[in-house]
C-alpha cells in the first residue's frame, strides 16, 4: 500500500506559489510596455548594422530594442518572438564573428543583480533594423 504525503505551503511559500500563478495567467502581460516612445519609420529595413556604427542601446521591453548610430540616427529591432525578461533585465550580450550585428544573430538577456558576475536569462533572436525618428 502506498502512502500519499500532503504538500504544505505555508506563509512566505503559499504566497510566492499564488503570485506566481497570477502572473502567468494575468490579462495583458504580453512583455509590452505601453510607455515607449512612438516611432515613425523613416525608411526601408536593413538586415544588418556595422558594429562600428553602433553607440548606444535602449531596451524598451521584451518585444524592442532601439540602437543609435552615428550622431542621433536610431533603428528600432521589433524581435521576431518575445524575449522573457529582456524589458525586466534592460541588458543583453551577443557574440559574432561578423563585423555587422544582423537579424539572424542571437542575443542573450543577462542579468547582473546576483554573485559575482552577470547571470544568462535566455536568448533570442534579432529581427530587421529599421531606421525611425523617435517621438515622445
Amino acid at each position: 500500500m502506498k502512502r500519499k504525503t500532503p504538500i504544505l505551503l505555508t506563509g512566505i511559500a503559499l504566497t510566492a506559489a499564488l503570485a506566481g500563478c497570477a502572473a502567468s495567467t494575468s490579462p495583458g502581460n504580453d512583455g509590452h510596455r505601453s510607455d515607449i516612445p512612438k516611432a515613425k519609420v523613416m525608411g526601408k529595413a536593413v538586415n544588418c548594422l556595422p558594429i562600428q556604427s553602433l553607440r548606444e542601446s535602449i531596451v524598451r521591453d521584451d518585444w524592442t530594442i532601439d540602437f543609435r548610430t552615428g550622431a542621433n540616427t536610431w533603428y528600432r529591432n521589433s524581435l521576431p518572438r518575445r524575449c522573457n525578461g529582456l524589458g525586466f533585465e534592460r541588458a543583453f550580450s551577443y557574440a559574432t564573428s561578423q563585423t555587422q550585428l544582423c537579424n539572424v544573430d542571437i542575443i542573450t538577456v543577462i542579468s547582473n543583480t546576483a554573485g559575482p558576475g552577470p547571470i544568462n536569462r535566455g536568448s533570442c533572436g534579432l529581427g530587421e533594423f529599421t531606421p525611425v525618428e523617435l517621438t515622445k
